[in-house]
């Protein structure tokens, strides 16, 4: 008897998930994964931060603490310390009560949420998106209900920000239009604006009442500095005008697995952030009815601590050090051997991924000759790199660059 789905084909691998399918099908000892967005320390191993084993030790440890769902909107904690990471402590949004904050599952979740949230409640249905940016967002947006157009991003001749571009783009986008923007350590480029570009962005969309979703996975994680990598997202606050904030810990706090974020709507009132509360929760109930608790209990009890607080600061700026020193150990081993080209876009851009500027016959080219792996748009993870690889990848490189030119 015939499947009722006989007709159902194939679909085709996620083009980033594929990459590490290729990877762990090939036997050679020589092999290197680029392709995932995850931290690995200098012997290519996962990390789990010490202050999120404590933390977890505590919680275990914690025999009041029971299984029962938490309400639609997260752990109360998590979600005022949540907001007062990427928004600030003294932020006048969060002493005004004009944020409302929903722990969602981890940036995807947040997005979603905030996508559907949008496509029910707000005026305006089509969201600008930079080219290039990471994969999932257009269809995260397009699931949701809204319909994506781009706006110019990078410039490929310059391997740097299209800021001509980007202005024109964005001044020519209808009145109220949504613009996701990325926080900080733009994914795939690793190419952000400066402090000056940000703020002639910020009076751009302002005055073409554009509303800014902003998608920040990397705080902490770019610059090492916390406060630094929110800095964009401030700016806009400060102003007193709306945004939106999907946040995740994957990165910063190593939480990959177990998909902990927030979705923070800042709103002009607080009687307005209360509604738009209300809305959002219209939202999660029949999607997942309510989040899961693990995660951002290691969030929160990490947050509250001062002393914890500290330690994770500490070794967030560990990971963020060591990715960019694998940028300068690259550019380095790349110049020593004369590799034909500029390549000071490896250390001028910043956060988990550099934009190398090969293409996808040089990238195939490192694969199959190599054993090399990174999308077949030439992003590679820089913190899938150590020490022992980066001669290895440099000569890879070298090989394509002279080879194909």
């Amino acid at each position: 008897m015939e499947s009722v789905f006989s007709n159902i084909t194939r679909a085709p691998e996620d083009p980033i998930l594929g990459v590490t399918v290729a990877y762990n099908n090939d036997p050679s000892p020589v092999k290197i994964n680029l392709g995932v967005g995850a931290y690995r320390t200098e012997e290519g191993k996962p990390l789990v931060l010490d202050v999120v084993r404590r933390a977890e030790l505590q919680l275990v440890n914690d025999k009041s603490r029971v299984k029962e769902y938490i309400p639609i909107v997260g752990i109360a904690d998590f979600n005022k310390l949540s907001a007062k990471l990427i928004l600030g402590g003294d932020s006048p949004a969060i002493t005004e009560n004009r944020v409302a904050t929903i722990q969602c599952l981890s940036g995807t979740g947040s997005l979603r949420v905030g996508a559907e949230f949008l496509t029910k409640h707000y005026h305006q249905h089509v969201i600008y998106i930079p080219k290039p940016t990471w994969g999932n967002h257009p269809k995260v947006f397009n699931l949701a209900g809204l319909s994506v157009e781009y706006f110019r991003y990078y410039d490929p001749t310059t391997r740097g920000l299209d800021f001509q571009g980007l202005i024109e783009d964005l001044g020519a986008a209808p009145s109220g239009a949504i613009v996701l923007l990325h926080a900080c350590a733009h994914n795939p480029t690793g190419v952000d604006p400066t402090p000056e570009q940000w703020e002639q962005i910020r009076q751009l969309i302002r005055s073409k009442s554009l509303l800014p979703f902003f998608d920040s996975a990397y705080q902490g994680f770019a610059s090492g500095s916390l406060d630094t990598d929110a800095g964009s997202v401030r700016m806009f606050v400060a102003d007193g005008g709306e945004c939106l904030i999907a946040q995740s810990y994957a990165k910063n706090m190593g939480l990959y697995g177990e998909r902990v974020g927030a979705l923070s709507i800042v709103c002009k009132s607080a009687d307005v952030a209360s509604k738009v509360e209300s809305q959002v929760k219209l939202v999660v109930r029949p999607m997942y009815s309510s989040p899961p608790i693990h995660g951002a209990s290691i969030v929160a009890t990490i947050l509250k601590s001062s002393d914890m607080y500290n330690d994770w600061t500490i070794e967030l700026k560990a990971m963020a050090d060591r990715i960019i020193s694998m940028r300068k150990q690259l550019f380095e081993a790349l110049q020593t051997r004369g590799t034909p080209g500029d390549w000071s876009h490896i250390i001028k851009q910043i956060g988990m991924f550099t934009f190398t500027g090969l293409n996808t016959e040089q990238v195939a080219f490192m694969t199959k000759e190599h054993h090399i792996y990174m999308t077949s748009d030439g992003r590679i993870s820089m913190a899938g790199l150590s020490s022992k690889t980066v001669p290895h990848l440099a000569d890879a490189i070298h090989d394509a660059v002279t080879r194909l030119g």
